[in-house]
């Protein structure tokens, strides 16, 4: 089986777009995931809707490398949050040719199931006629933690172009046994975050944000058997998200993409 790709976003934090899509084309991916919506946290380089010149630029070198667009995030689910304002990034996004919209909900663990039902399927809504599916992730230190909450809302909103978004560090953190994934419709994936993780799983939220955000490991180096995931979804892209910010000081930003793809290309191929 031939597997595809895609350079996520946090994996190259610090690049634009742009630098992003080169880096991709380089180091052998098929596609890059872009963050077009800011979300405000240090470090973040997303490219605004309105950066026409940012736009111009990342269209050009999609076009110059043959690299696509895969996916855009981030549309929360918040309380203060206008779904509608999401609109003009899944326009460029569109424009650029992405496929998907990554979605996420963070309101108070408190809060009405229903509203984050709501919510999710206005998103939905916005995002169809650009052609796009909202694929509804479980962070493990969101509002939503595991692939059974996940799916109570996809199921619940009901949407031709819902999904789900397996990213294999929540999967592992949320402790999901690979099964819970025969339970549900296939087409409800459409592509997947990976990286690994050691086994020992962060008591605090604040240890399991650490890792998500800096300290990832490669595919392989983990504890993370990624064959009994992938066996039970359709064949999708591998969006590698992995942020690491020693591997980064080491080897750069392009030579952290690159060893990314390369240790996910050495152990797919030969599991």
């Amino acid at each position: 089986m031939a597997y595809q790709f895609s350079l996520a976003h946090l994996t190259t934090l610090g690049c634009t777009p742009t630098e992003m899509t080169y880096i991709a084309a380089r180091a052998g991916y098929d596609f890059v995931s872009l963050r077009l919506i800011p979300m405000g946290v240090p470090g973040d380089n997303a490219c605004l809707p309105e950066d026409r010149e940012m736009i111009r630029k990342t269209k050009a070198a999609l076009d110059e490398t043959g690299i696509q667009l895969l996916d855009l995030e981030l549309a929360r689910i918040i309380a203060d949050m206008n779904p509608k304002a999401y609109v003009p990034a899944m326009e460029v996004a569109a424009e650029l040719g992405a496929r998907h919209v990554i979605s996420s909900a963070w309101t108070p663990e408190q809060s009405d199931r229903d509203f984050i039902v709501e919510r999710y399927a206005e998103i939905c809504d916005l995002a169809l006629p650009f052609g796009l599916t909202v694929d509804l992730e479980f962070p493990s230190f969101s509002r939503l933690t595991s692939l059974q909450a996940a799916a109570d809302i996809v199921r619940a909103a009901n949407r031709p172009n819902g999904g789900i978004l397996i990213d294999t560090l929540y999967f592992h953190f949320s402790s999901v046994p690979p099964k819970e994934l025969d339970l549900l419709p296939p087409e409800w994936f459409h592509f997947m975050h990976i990286c690994d993780t050691a086994k020992e799983i962060p008591s605090t939220r604040e240890g399991m944000i650490h890792i998500a955000r800096d300290n990832r490991l490669y595919v392989g180096e983990g504890c993370i058997d990624f064959i009994s995931i992938i066996e039970r979804l359709p064949p999708i892209p591998f969006s590698i998200e992995l942020p690491n910010a020693e591997q980064v000081r080491q080897l750069g930003y392009e030579g952290h993409a690159r060893k990314c793809l390369e240790t996910a290309k050495q152990y797919l191929y030969n599991a």
